[in-house]
């Protein structure tokens, strides 16, 4: 096996195992109200980082002087 395909697996096994454990810790867990609140701040938190690197990059990207217009 390649290391590559090894790494591959690796990756597949932790993600399940990872998703198994959060299912544990989300139902059947007393740290399930923590667990459920910082999932909702993890997820609010990482949409709210995209918007604003979106909203970087289009306040320090130049404006390129040759623009598509149309003309009708």
């Amino acid at each position: 096996m390649d290391k590559r395909k090894g790494t591959g697996i690796s990756i597949f096994v932790v993600c399940i195992g990872g998703f198994f454990l959060y299912a544990y810790l989300l139902m059947l867990s007393e740290w399930s109200p923590i667990v459920l609140q910082l999932s909702v701040l993890m997820l609010a938190g990482s949409i709210l980082a995209v918007v604003a690197w979106i909203g970087y990059v289009m306040a320090t990207t130049k404006s390129s002087s040759a623009s598509i217009t149309s003309d009708d």
